[in-house]
């Protein structure tokens, strides 16, 4: 049983560092995007085309990566998409061109598209039911966790090394392949049933006989897509550009904003254990309401840190439930694909965030993010508050090791 244990201690972490370091490689865009702008002579707008383009292809990348991990198997898919994501990341930092450089982030979308459905589908099926929600919680965190690596990064790097060294620098997480390889078992749910893997290959019929949960599924994420990236994305540009903070004030209340994510992502994950999966997401989305004024609108560097800290513990408070809510819904059949396909699916429909705030901004409010900022994150929370309170919930169905003979089929809601 001990053995048993530390694997899965060991498939938490690994699928943790993959989503933190597939975090840093993408918000290295986001603390870039003014740099790289100036680079290609270009501006913000034209340039938070590169965040749409790589959001837009995440889809591709959870259908790709995730039929090949329900056919082949959790572990070795992983690997390989660590690998393809650095070696794009690396790729981009040599760019000649905008056109080349935008080409690169949508390719680097399809490698992150894959990544999470793989990685936590992979958890989920390894540990045991009790874990879940705290799992959950850590898994999720691992976006803000490579947020708060992207800020130290910038902080200490971006002087010596410019934003083509960055991306460079982001080629590191292929290192985690070698502890994957080396630590990480198979999923055993996936194990048990490899002899059945016709079964697998029925993803548009598995699709089609849960069309309903699919659809919400779909408009769930994109809901919570635009809550994280509407909140997130030109945070550091607003930052920098509409308040004029210096290096060293922006990367302070980007540190604190994403050690509130990590502490709210874990801290509602746990708690949605015991409370509810639906009922703890409702509530962190709807306590960000009256901490907008503070976040979007504050005049000091103190109240808008502040108004950042409070904002991210509800924004990623309410994601932290997401690895295990959607796995939880999943068909078991196809539980490596739908979560990270639904998911992305959300990406995709969700991808002009930054697009839109950034041309809101320049149409309507003199080039100023506060209103759009705040506009975007005030309606989906309401959004996300009135369709997980009226959807499903699958808290105590069996994965993995408890998994009982029966349970083959889709997951029974509550």
């Amino acid at each position: 049983m001990a053995n048993v244990a530390q694997q899965q201690r060991h498939v938490v972490a690994a699928s943790y560092l993959g989503w933190t370091l597939d975090a840093l490689d993408f918000f290295i865009m986001a603390f870039t995007l003014d740099d790289v702008a100036h680079s290609f002579a270009s501006d913000r707008t034209t340039l938070t085309w590169a965040i749409t383009l790589t959001l837009a292809m995440r889809p591709l990348g959870a259908l790709i990566f995730g039929r090949l991990a329900d056919r082949f198997g959790r572990r070795p898919v992983l690997m390989f998409n660590v690998l393809m994501f650095s070696a794009l990341e690396f790729a981009t930092g040599l760019a000649p061109t905008l056109w080349s450089f935008l080409l690169l982030r949508a390719l680097f979308g399809v490698a992150m598209g894959g990544e999470w459905g793989v990685g936590a589908s992979l958890t989920m099926e390894s540990i045991p039911g009790r874990w879940r929600g705290f799992v959950s919680g850590l898994l999720q965190t691992g976006y803000p966790s490579g947020y708060l690596l992207a800020t130290l990064l910038n902080w200490a790097a971006i002087g010596s090394v410019g934003w083509r060294g960055l991306f460079m620098l982001g080629a590191a997480p292929a290192l985690l392949v070698l502890y994957i390889r080396r630590n990480v078992p198979e999923s055993p749910e996936w194990s048990a049933t490899a002899s059945t893997s016709h079964e697998r290959g029925k993803l548009l019929g598995v699709l089609r006989q849960h069309a309903g949960l699919t659809l919400y599924a779909i408009v769930m994420m994109t809901a919570f897509n635009f809550f994280s990236h509407g909140s997130q994305d030109l945070f550091k540009s607003f930052l920098t550009r509409e308040h004029r903070l210096p290096l060293a004030s922006s990367t302070t209340i980007l540190l604190c904003m994403n050690v509130a994510a990590i502490i709210g992502g874990i801290s509602c994950a746990t708690l949605s254990q015991s409370f509810g999966r639906r009922r703890t997401i409702v509530v962190a989305a709807l306590l960000a309401l009256p901490v907008l004024p503070l976040w979007a609108f504050a005049s000091t560097p103190l109240s808008i840190g502040v108004g950042a800290f409070l904002l991210q513990l509800c924004v990623q408070g309410a994601w932290g439930v997401i690895p295990a809510h959607l796995n939880e819904l999943s068909p078991s059949s196809v539980r490596a694909t739908f979560p990270g396909l639904t998911y992305q699916l959300g990406n995709l429909l969700a991808a002009g965030t930054s697009t839109v705030q950034s041309g809101l901004a320049d149409r309507f409010f003199q080039g100023n993010l506060s209103w759009p900022l705040a506009l975007v994150v005030g309606i989906v929370a309401i959004v996300i508050a009135l369709l997980v309170g009226f959807g499903r919930e699958a808290r105590d169905i069996r994965m993995g090791r408890e998994r009982l003979p029966d349970e083959a089929g889709a997951p029974t809601h509550a």
